[in-house]
């Protein structure tokens, strides 16, 4: 097999499936069916590159092939060829302009993933899976549950689907208010595994980033005004903007503390913090805003000793107020540590080992090694680093970790 065929094959199915898919849902109306022609336009790629050579446009030769597989499974449901075509002709005729249609298809299926007949659990892996091109394996790492398990689940949300007549359409504007929170809520987690992947031996998915950076935009561009959907776009565009300099020329993890801030991406700082502009005379305060206000004042923050860790710590109790989760809690308490002292924020960490999702996070132990590393205490930070190395499940940040474990064993001098 040739080697160049496979890796294009790979990176037009990983980068352009969502894309790809939605159109291939457009025509035919059933996300089974739709996933199983892009499989078999896989297939047929990676038996013909090799000899054909690859097309200049891969995504739209994928596209092609897996369209008339389409027609051909139809025709052998007994349909003939017009019929096949105007399987969905029920929706508006805009939607059947491809030009027209193509930036906004995978909103589409974004809201198809996140419709409530689903339960949340499903929406948000068919999202990661069909928009994003994640394996079942990927997601069933970051949901912590077995493959087969998850595998079950995002077929019964297929069959869901096919059996609610879920239709490819942008819900009219009076279910707006209800749906958007998931989708919301989707656009975030598809972009935290961009920005720090669940397993693997890379931290960064510069791809998931992206989609979920576009489907952002797009997303406010379809409910301007709206202040929480400001809020996530601008905490996306201000998380984004520090990618450059979260790993060293080795490929090494590094803090904010360690960032060289001249390599984080100003134009998506000032894009950011305008869209928050935007969304803070609302006065209605939302997860997302105040995430965003979170990371607004690191970005401002010329170097990391010049951070304004109280506002940080302020803001953090305004969140828990929303959001009253593990991870918010504890990213909490080292806001705490860092704008009152490391002794404030190991006393609560000894709180909430007793909380069962924290307890075997590395981040808590890595945290407690963070704080115990600033004290002094040396043999307690090396036993924190050891442990949290041990948790960790992506490679980069178990190196980090045995980096500082490192680090801490050197002689003093």
């Amino acid at each position: 097999m040739d080697g160049d065929a496979t890796s294009a094959v790979e990176h037009v199915f990983r980068q352009e499936k969502g894309r790809v898919l939605a159109g291939l849902m457009r025509r035919f109306g059933d996300l089974g069916l739709a996933e199983d022609v892009l499989q078999e336009a896989c297939r047929k790629a990676l038996e013909l590159w090799p000899q054909a050579g690859i097309p200049s446009n891969p995504a739209a030769w994928l596209s092609s092939v897996a369209r008339n597989a389409g027609l051909d499974h139809v025709r052998r449901a007994g349909k003939s060829v017009s019929e096949a075509e105007a399987v969905l002709s029920c929706l508006p005729a805009a939607m059947l302009d491809e030009t027209q249609a193509i930036e906004d298809d995978r909103l589409r299926l974004l809201f198809i993933c996140c419709h409530p007949a689903l339960v949340p659990e499903a929406q948000v892996a068919l999202a990661l899976r069909t928009l994003c091109g994640l394996s079942t394996g990927e997601i069933a790492r970051a949901f912590g549950v077995a493959e087969a398990a998850l595998s079950q689940r995002l077929l019964r949300a297929r069959r869901k689907i096919a059996e609610a007549r879920i239709p490819f359409e942008l819900p009219p504007a009076q279910d707006w208010p209800q749906r958007l929170a998931q989708v919301q809520h989707v656009i975030y987690l598809v972009f935290s595994e961009g920005y720090c992947a669940s397993g693997g031996d890379s931290l960064l998915r510069a791809d998931l980033c992206a989609e979920a950076l576009r489907l952002g935009r797009l997303l406010d561009s379809l409910q301007p005004g709206q202040p929480e959907v400001q809020g996530l776009l601008a905490l996306l565009l201000l998380q984004a903007s520090r990618g450059p300099a979260r790993l060293s020329p080795a490929g090494q993890l590094l803090t904010l503390e360690e960032q060289d801030r001249r390599l984080w991406q100003a134009d998506l700082i000032a894009e950011g913090l305008a869209m928050l502009e935007l969304a803070l005379p609302a006065r209605a305060p939302g997860p997302y805003q105040l995430q965003a206000a979170i990371a607004a004042l690191h970005a401002k923050a010329v170097t990391a000793s010049q951070t304004d860790w109280r506002q940080i710590h302020v803001l953090y109790g305004a969140l828990l107020r929303h959001k009253p989760e593990p991870l918010i809690l504890l990213n909490a308490v080292i806001a705490c540590a860092m704008a009152h002292g490391a002794e404030h924020g190991l006393a609560w960490l000894e709180r909430l080992e007793a909380v069962p999702s924290l307890a075997n996070s590395h981040y808590l132990h890595a945290a407690r090694a963070d704080l115990l590393r600033r004290q002094g205490d040396r043999r307690g930070a090396l036993a924190a680093y050891a442990r949290a190395a041990m948790l960790a499940v992506n490679a980069v940040e178990r190196q980090y970790l045995l980096r500082r474990h490192g680090e801490m064993r050197l002689p003093l001098v």
